[in-house]
C-alpha cells in the first residue's frame, strides 16, 4: 500500500519516441535504464514497442517496462514505465536509415497523443525525442517547422520561446527555425522583448533567481559597432531592452555575441537572449553537447526535449549517448514537481479562504 501511495504522488512524464528510424528508441531505453531516474517519476512512452525492444537488445538491457495499446495512458502505472504501442505503423526499413513518409506520420502520431494526454492532465509533462523535419514534410506536414511551432498552435499559445539549458548557460531565442535572410522581414521590438520577458519569468519561477541578470546579444558583428555594421541594435534591440527594464527586468546589452557567451559561462549573467538559432546553439552544444535541454517557454504545459537530431548515421550501432535525454527527463520531473507543489499550495490557500469567508459572513 505504501509503495502504491508513493507511486501515485510521483509525476507522470510522457516521452515521445520521435522518428522511429532515428536514435529515439535507443536514447529512451538507455536513459530510463537508470534506476535512480525511474524512482523519481512514472513514465509513458509513446512509440513502437518493437523498436524499443530492439534497441534494448542491442544495448544488452533487461526489460523494465510493460507494453499497452496506444490510448491507454494512466496516472497509476504498474510497473512505472509503460510503452504505448502504435502497432498500426509497421516499419519496414529499406536501406540505410533516412527521412521517410512513414517515419514522419508515426512521429507525428506519437506527439499528437502525448499532446492530448497533457491537455487532459493524464501526464504532467512531455519530453520529446528527435524528429526529422524532412520526414514531416514527406508526410504532408510541410507547414510545421518543428515541435515548438506545432505545440504553440495546438495549445493556442501566442507567445512561445525556445530556451536551452546546458552546462553554465541558460539561453532563450528571439527566432527559431527561420532562414537568416528571412529574419530581417520579421525582426521587431516585440520579437526581442518576448524572450527577455519569458526568460525572466522562467529564471524566477523555475530556477530560483530573485532578480535574474539577463544579457541580450546583438544581431550584427560587434553588436553593430555604433551603426557601422547595421542599425538593428539601435532600432530594435535597444528599445526592447528599454521596454524590459521599464517592466522591472534587469536586462542589459546589446552585447557582441562573440564574447557574451564566455561572460555568461563565467557567471556574469544568469541568462542570455540570442537573436537566432545557431547564435545560441553553437555555444550551448560546445559546452554541454550531451547534457543540454530544450525547454519551450510560454506553453500551458511543460515540454522539454533533447537538443540533438535523429542521427541516422549511427542508428543500430549502439553508439547513441543518452545524456541529453536523461537531462531532459530530469528537467521535466523537476518542473512538474514544482508545478504540482504550487497547485497544491494554491488549492490549500483557496480552501482556507473559503473557510474564512464562511466563518465571517
Amino acid at each position: 500500500m505504501a509503495d502504491e501511495q508513493q507511486q501515485e504522488r510521483l509525476p507522470t512524464i510522457g516521452i515521445t519516441m520521435g522518428d522511429p528510424y532515428g536514435i529515439g528508441a535507443e536514447v529512451i531505453v538507455k536513459a530510463l535504464a537508470d534506476h535512480s531516474l525511474r524512482e523519481r517519476a512514472n513514465f509513458v512512452v509513446y512509440g513502437l514497442a518493437e523498436q524499443i525492444e530492439a534497441a534494448a537488445d542491442l544495448a544488452e538491457l533487461q526489460t523494465y517496462w510493460e507494453v499497452s495499446p496506444r490510448g491507454l495512458a494512466n496516472r497509476k502505472i504498474t510497473p512505472n514505465v509503460r510503452v504505448l504501442d502504435f502497432d498500426e505503423f509497421a516499419m519496414h526499413r529499406r536501406g540505410p536509415p533516412q527521412a521517410t513518409q512513414e517515419g514522419g506520420r508515426a512521429s507525428m502520431a506519437f506527439l499528437e497523443d502525448a499532446m492530448r494526454d497533457a491537455r487532459y492532465d493524464m501526464i504532467d509533462a512531455i519530453v520529446t525525442g528527435p524528429i526529422n523535419k524532412t520526414s514531416w514534410k514527406l508526410a504532408g506536414y510541410d507547414k510545421v517547422p518543428g515541435h515548438t511551432e506545432l505545440l504553440a498552435k495546438k495549445f493556442h499559445s501566442r507567445r512561445v520561446t525556445m530556451m536551452f539549458v546546458g552546462g553554465p548557460l541558460r539561453v532563450a531565442l528571439a527566432s527559431t527555425h527561420e532562414a537568416l535572410f528571412d529574419l530581417r522581414n520579421h525582426f521587431t521590438i516585440g520579437r526581442v522583448f518576448q524572450p527577455i520577458d519569458l526568460l525572466h519569468q522562467a529564471l524566477t519561477e523555475w530556477f530560483g533567481f530573485v532578480r535574474p541578470r539577463i544579457a541580450v546579444a546583438g544581431l550584427n558583428p560587434h553588436a553593430g559597432e555604433n551603426g557601422r555594421f547595421g542599425d538593428e541594435e539601435a532600432r530594435i534591440i535597444q528599445p526592447a531592452i528599454d521596454m524590459a527594464r521599464n517592466h522591472g527586468i534587469e536586462a542589459s546589452g546589446p552585447y557582441p555575441a562573440d564574447t557574451l557567451f564566455r561572460r555568461a559561462a563565467h557567471g556574469e549573467f544568469d541568462g542570455v537572449v540570442a537573436m537566432y538559432h545557431d547564435q545560441a546553439l553553437i555555444p550551448v552544444k560546445l559546452l554541454a553537447f550531451d547534457e543540454a535541454v530544450n525547454i519551450t517557454l510560454g506553453l500551458p504545459i511543460i515540454r522539454t526535449s533533447v537538443d540533438h537530431g535523429t542521427a541516422f548515421d549511427i542508428v543500430d550501432r549502439n553508439r547513441a549517448e543518452p545524456g541529453s535525454m536523461k537531462a531532459a527527463v530530469r528537467m521535466a520531473i523537476e518542473l512538474a514537481n514544482q508545478r504540482n507543489v504550487k497547485r497544491a499550495r494554491d488549492a490549500e490557500e483557496a480552501r482556507s479562504s473559503e473557510v474564512s469567508d464562511d466563518a465571517n459572513p
